[in-house]
């Protein structure tokens, strides 16, 4: 079991990483947040599957348990949810000492940290990913968020959690469809900050989870206890973001998030190379690599739909947005463009 501790302005906490750890939650769970009650937030997928195993290792160990299970998919990450699961939390009582375990991907740990940032203006809040995807990315930093009608995440708080508890042995049930949009996140990390990871996934196995999951969450804590608030150096995490985000939004939510940020990595670099900002091997080692892990370099979207939607985006200002651009594999840097720029740099990618 490999532990990584991150350390923001609001809070330190431990991420451990291993197999088994469904069956030590309560012990490792009781050791930081105390035993009081707990409500499990998951989805209908992830409930059939691990749920009740989760509820009795948390009673055995004293735990008063609830739970709240809505639909799986983005679709389910909006206000109507959030609402009702706030209505849930306060009908049974929780209080500001007692829990919310967030037990899924990254939409149930966006749905639920929100929540638990919220309700009662704060309560603790568990983290147990079971998608890689959230494993290496959504379930460490504090970004938590529901979409709006205008577009994604654009409702949050960041709300650092109390204990993150990646299981390796439960990514054994995702399809591959799933892996991939992980990967995609495992991509940007090695894009963004470091080389050897990017070779290491040439060959990556699913006995390599632990180490790569670990690896991305060093990346994670060591910017984010840099800058919480994606102000600054965090928002090199938003490689391929702006864009993916966009065509997710543009697709009303069709294409997984993991896809969509592998297509906007892709268009990205792609604009670097012909602004003579990274050389084309760049480019090529960035799309055999998508393509190796089943995720796409292309959209069929359009310029205008796509930029529409980058209009909607949460960090775009007044007079602009920061685009993070690749000058090597592991070397990427944020610049500050106009939207007129970013549109060109969309054009370009396209």
């Amino acid at each position: 079991m490999k532990k990584v501790h991150i350390r923001t302005p609001s809070k330190q906490y431990d991420v451990y990483i291993g197999s088994s750890l469904l069956e030590k939650a309560g012990r490792l769970s009781a050791n930081i947040i105390g035993v009081g009650k707990v409500a499990i937030v998951t989805d209908d997928i992830v409930d059939r599957l691990y749920a009740s195993r989760l509820q009795q290792v948390l009673e055995k160990t004293g735990y008063t348990v609830v739970k709240f299970v809505f639909c799986h998919g983005e679709a389910s990450k909006n206000a109507a949810t959030y609402i009702q699961l706030l209505h849930f939390l306060a009908k049974n009582h929780l209080v500001r000492t007692d829990a919310v375990f967030a037990l899924g991907g990254g939409v149930v740990g966006d749905m639920a940290g929100f929540a638990a940032a919220t309700y009662l203006r704060g309560v603790r809040f568990v983290q147990l990913p079971t998608t890689l995807l959230a494993a290496v990315d959504s379930s460490v930093g504090g970004k938590t968020a529901i979409d709006l009608e205008g577009g994604k995440n654009l409702a949050g708080a960041f709300y650092q959690p109390d204990l993150v508890l990646c299981d390796c042995s439960l990514l054994e049930t995702l399809e591959p469809r799933h892996i991939s949009d992980g990967l995609a996140e495992v991509i940007k990390y090695a894009v963004v900050r470091d080389e050897g990871l990017f070779t290491r996934l040439k060959t990556v196995a699913k006995k390599e989870w632990a180490p790569i999951i670990a690896r991305c969450v060093e990346i994670k804590g060591e910017i984010v206890g840099k800058d919480a608030m994606d102000t600054g150096v965090r928002e090199l995490l938003n490689f391929g973001h702006t864009f993916g985000h966009a065509i997710e939004a543009s697709g009303r939510y069709t294409l997984s998030h993991g896809s969509a940020v592998g297509i906007g990595m892709a268009i990205i670099t792609r604009a670097c190379v012909k602004q003579g900002r990274c050389d084309l091997s760049c480019q090529r080692e960035l799309e055999d690599m998508l393509t190796r892990h089943g995720l796409s370099t292309q959209t069929d979207l359009s310029e205008e739909v796509i930029f529409q939607a980058v209009l909607s985006d949460k960090k775009r200002k007044q007079d602009g947005i920061t685009l993070i651009l690749p000058r090597k594999i592991g070397l990427c840097e944020g610049v500050k463009v106009s939207l007129e720029e970013a549109k060109e740099y969309l054009h370009l990618g396209l």
